[in-house]
């Protein structure tokens, strides 16, 4: 186990922008849940996620990235993802150890801290529509917008196969 730093959201803006991936982000309080941050709303446009960090009985991690308002049945998804089981919540210990990130803090970019590739990344389908996708950038207290198709670029780019699946409801 590597005893790195995580990547900071500085290390992040220079992976995009050596990708040639274009980006742009905002500062605002800091936000942990879904409602805390709907007053941002109006001031960046595009598709809001929420993040889902979760494990199977045989340690296998999945970061699921899917539209703020979508329902995910934690009872089935393990069907549609390839889990070994019905999957529960990683602990924040696994999510700092692995994507570099605390509880609330949560993001798709959070694969650039996954080196080993523990983790497996499903973006939603639904999610995939927007133009734009807009994710905290490995802190809670920004949000950093992207394209669709280069969030799945940047993805690829870490190592990762980004699954386009549908798992909402």
């Amino acid at each position: 186990m590597s005893e790195t730093q995580p990547k900071t959201d500085k290390d992040l803006f220079q992976f995009l922008d050596g990708l040639g991936i274009a980006h742009a982000t905002k500062e605002h309080a800091p936000v942990f849940t879904v409602a805390e941050s709907v007053a941002l709303r109006d001031e960046i446009p595009g598709g809001h996620t929420k993040n889902l960090f979760v494990k199977d009985k045989k340690d296998n991690y999945f970061l699921m990235t899917v539209e703020e308002h979508a329902a995910v049945d934690l009872k089935t998804i393990h069907t549609v993802i390839g889990a070994a089981s019905r999957v529960s919540f990683g602990r924040p210990e696994k999510l700092m150890e692995y994507l570099g990130v605390i509880p609330g803090a949560v993001t798709a970019f959070g694969v650039i801290n996954d080196t080993d590739g523990k983790v497996k990344i499903i973006i939603d389908a639904d999610l995939m529509e927007y133009d734009t996708i807009n994710c905290h950038p490995l802190r809670n207290d920004a949000t950093t917008s992207i394209g669709s198709k280069d969030l799945l670029r940047f993805i690829a780019a870490t190592g990762h196969e980004p699954l386009v699946l549908k798992v909402t409801a």
